[in-house]
């Protein structure tokens, strides 16, 4: 979508922010009406800036600027509603999302999909929903939007079904593939779980965890090396907790 050259109290969430000069800052959002946008704050960072306690992630806001949406100039922002944080051990989950959203989202394209299901995720995990469930659900249905689903339900090339005994590999980019011949290796799938997964069954332990690998192994093929510091970040505290 090409930008605005002005918008007013356009739905919005702060994924990101940059120091920029001594009282200014670079905005990284995701607008419902105008996708993921990057603004200018200008003199948000004083003490007296009405913008300063506005300006804050996980909450929903309503924004106004003017500009492109590349480099724009912040005009306006105000809280669109009653506002209610995140629980503090539920912010890496937010933090993750944020990422996830800042390195596959095209910049500047409406995903109003998207920005619909980044904040009922958020609300999901400010209310107390299951989180580990509430961060699956958002991965996957983030890939479908992108157009890099994973289809669980059938062989990929074959197209059958799959058989609910048999082991399957999963790889990204191509599908499901029947494991031929040989000793099941570690990696495979039980067909049975696999199906689960289509069906979209996130209720027992062993179910989030086969959605987690295969989330993870198609989301590390859209992110093409790039590394997510909020997943690192996580896996470092609960190696700390693991320790005490």
């Amino acid at each position: 979508m090409t930008g605005s050259r002005r918008a007013a109290l356009q739905p919005a969430f702060l994924l990101h922010h940059r120091d920029y000069s001594d009282s200014s800052r670079i905005l990284e959002l995701i607008t419902r009406e105008h996708g993921r946008i990057s603004l200018f704050g200008r003199g948000v960072r004083r003490a007296k800036s009405p913008y300063r306690a506005v300006l804050q992630p996980f909450v929903p806001l309503l924004l106004s600027w003017s500009g492109g949406t590349d480099g724009g100039q912040l005009t306006g922002a105000e809280f669109a509603g009653e506002v209610l944080p995140l629980a503090a051990s539920r912010l890496m989950s937010g933090f993750y999302l944020n990422e996830l959203l800042i390195k596959l989202t095209p910049r500047g394209e409406s995903i109003q999909e998207t920005f619909d299901l980044y904040a009922l995720t958020l609300a999901s995990l400010r209310e107390g929903g299951p989180e580990q469930a509430a961060l699956r659900n958002f991965e996957r249905r983030l890939l479908d939007h992108l157009g890099y689903g994973v289809d669980a339900s059938r062989e990929s090339g074959s197209g059958e079904p799959l058989v609910a005994d048999r082991y399957y590999h999963f790889q990204p980019g191509i599908g499901v593939q029947p494991v031929v011949g040989g000793m099941v290796s570690g990696d495979a799938y039980l067909g049975g779980d696999l199906m689960g997964f289509a069906e979209g069954r996130l209720d027992s332990p062993e179910s989030l965890r086969v959605a987690k690998r295969l989330l993870r192994a198609a989301l590390e093929h859209c992110l093409e090396g790039r590394g997510l510091r909020s997943r690192d970040v996580m896996l470092a505290l609960r190696r700390l907790e693991t320790n005490k």
